[in-house]
């Protein structure tokens, strides 16, 4: 398998709280995610966190190939809280989280995993790409947003609504995301397919993504198609100059382009 992977922070001397990252089988992506005041929760910070969720992965992907994805991201997702359960509030509701996608290739099969906003697409042979997304949080935020836009900000009742919708995170009902419980990992988009069927795939942070499901920029046919002439950097370019034209605050985004599923990187 080949990976083309980019990369790039919201703006110039922000820190990238996105991680990707490869092997000859498989790619990983994490989104990690903030919320104002986790810095008083978790002396590490979310950079820290998915940078350490995704090592974690890529080391136990190789040498546990007989296990599930669900399993292998259940005990990265608890390695990486025993590492700073004792000196952080880790079951705190505004601590470091991330969202997951993963692409392994094993005996002529490949396997995918979505947890979160991240979004991975398998670039079918019949033309058609397979979308895999998990829009649960977009659901659950979407139904407190006007409750949200009404309430003047740093209100009580402003924090109060914050508070609720942060309550919804890794509970049945609400949406699910790699946080300090390992169970949230059964919760994650799974499937499996034939590598003949397909002639490759790209996983998305939201941050990227955004050029289909946010601006409606382009169709999941024309991302790949771009993909393959011209890489990753071209698609994150593209988002950046329509950030700009409508002012939306950037995002940290990142892409990694898998393509000869069946060979080696």
């Amino acid at each position: 398998m080949r990976v083309t992977m980019t990369s790039v922070a919201a703006r110039a001397g922000r820190r990238n709280e996105d991680f990707v990252g490869a092997l000859p089988t498989a790619a990983v992506l994490i989104d990690g995610a903030g919320i104002p005041g986790g810095e008083s929760i978790c002396r590490h910070g979310v950079a820290w966190y998915a940078g350490r969720l995704g090592g974690s992965l890529l080391g136990l992907l190789p040498l546990k190939r007989d296990r599930s994805l669900p399993a292998l991201l259940a005990e990265a997702i608890e390695r990486v809280t025993d590492e700073h359960r004792d000196t952080c509030d880790v079951a705190d509701p505004i601590s470091p989280s991330a969202t997951v996608a993963i692409l392994r290739v094993s005996d002529g099969f490949v396997e995918h995993l979505v947890l979160g906003d991240s979004v991975l697409v398998l670039d079918r042979a019949d033309g058609a790409p397979l979308v895999v997304s998990d829009p649960r949080e977009v659901v659950v935020s979407r139904s407190y947003q006007p409750a949200i836009e009404a309430a003047a900000e740093g209100t009580e009742e402003y924090r109060r609504l914050l508070r609720d919708l942060r309550a919804n995170r890794n509970r049945a009902g609400g949406f699910w995301v790699a946080k300090d419980d390992p169970r949230a990992a059964d919760e994650a988009i799974t499937g499996s397919g034939p590598v003949s069927e397909l002639t490759g795939a790209v996983l998305l942070s939201n941050g990227a993504s955004r050029i289909v499901d946010h601006f409606g920029l382009a169709g999941w046919p024309e991302v790949m198609a771009v993909l393959a002439s011209s890489g990753p950097a071209e698609i994150i370019r593209r988002v950046r100059q329509a950030e700009a034209r409508h002012g939306v605050a950037a995002d940290d985004a990142t892409i990694a382009h898998c393509t000869d599923l069946g060979g080696e990187v």
